[in-house]
């Protein structure tokens, strides 16, 4: 590992054998230490990652924010700086570069660094439809942020101090089947049915931090998904929603790439987050205590709530 930077990133990962190394290696040029945390892999990511260089820690796995804090609890971080990265991620040299000149000579008072995410789907750069760039906090330094404990939608939010906005891009390029992704969407929808319903119900308590904090893309993302759309009646929103992204906003100029993504994203996905709601508005109708509408949610969705 190179000691260029001192800052260690956080990787959470199950079976990521097609992208760890990738992910790894766009790393190594900036960041102290690398740590994985495993879900416990069936392939080969954690011999990969280790073979470059990363420590592997394992846990089970509950949901993304979860695992994400077990990882700021348990890993041995001992560095000024703390960079949250996912397995199917990657940064490009011109980050890289911005990275190693920008984050050493940043004033006391920044304590976080948001980074833009380009998505590449099938090959191409998905770059209208309101998809780029997602502007996310990224890197911190170490102790003054935390992540959010959601089911879905989670973000890296400051404790303390002000963000700013680093120019290079990374990239999200998924290089599994499109069946994976029809599967990864279902399991996602189910984690985000459980936050529509628990706005309704109030089941958990609610994690508002994002509010309190500078990240202003995620605080208006946020309150228009939730005070707006979550407010629309089911199926039309979710037609209006891809309405707003591949004609509106010019998602149709992204090829038939584009028009597959914004489709399965924009408005497949949506409308199965709708479905899987008006299934849970059925089940939990007449059951009229907290503790039984969270146990038929277990059942229903096979999530540990």
């Amino acid at each position: 590992m190179t000691d260029s930077l001192d800052l260690t990133v956080i990787i959470l990962t199950y079976n990521e054998e097609l992208h760890i190394e990738r992910c790894i290696n766009s790393l190594l040029p900036f960041a102290k230490q690398i740590f994985i945390v495993d879900s416990f892999s069936t392939d080969n990511t954690v011999a990969i990652a280790e073979r470059l260089g990363a420590n592997v820690l394992q846990n089970p796995f509950v949901n993304q924010a979860i695992q994400f804090q077990w990882g700021l609890d348990h890993c041995p971080i001992e560095t000024e700086w703390v960079m949250r990265m996912d397995a199917d991620e990657y940064i490009e040299q011109p980050l890289i570069d911005e990275i190693l000149q920008k984050l050493p000579s940043l004033e006391s008072t920044i304590t976080g660094v948001c980074l833009k995410r380009k998505h590449h789907f099938l090959g191409r750069w998905i770059k209208r439809g309101d998809r780029y760039p997602l502007i996310l906090l990224r890197i911190w330094r170490t102790g003054t942020a935390h992540i959010e404990q959601r089911w879905m939608d989670e973000h890296i939010v400051l404790n303390s101090g002000k963000s700013v906005v680093f120019s290079g891009d990374f990239v999200d390029d998924n290089l599994n089947t499109v069946a994976w992704f029809i599967d990864k969407h279902n399991k996602y929808a189910s984690r985000e049915m459980i936050e529509i319903i628990n706005q309704r119900y109030q089941l958990f308590k609610e994690d508002e931090s994002i509010e309190h904090s500078d990240t202003f893309q995620a605080k208006i993302k946020r309150f228009v998904k939730e005070k707006i759309y979550n407010q629309l009646p089911i199926f039309v929103r979710a037609t209006l929603y891809f309405i707003y992204r591949y004609f509106l906003r010019l998602g149709f100029l992204d090829g038939k790439e584009g028009f597959a993504y914004h489709f399965m994203q924009g408005f497949w996905y949506r409308c199965l987050v709708d479905l899987k709601v008006l299934e849970a508005e059925r089940l939990l109708q007449d059951i009229e205590s907290k503790e039984g509408k969270i146990q038929a949610l277990c059942t229903l969705t096979g999530l540990r709530l």
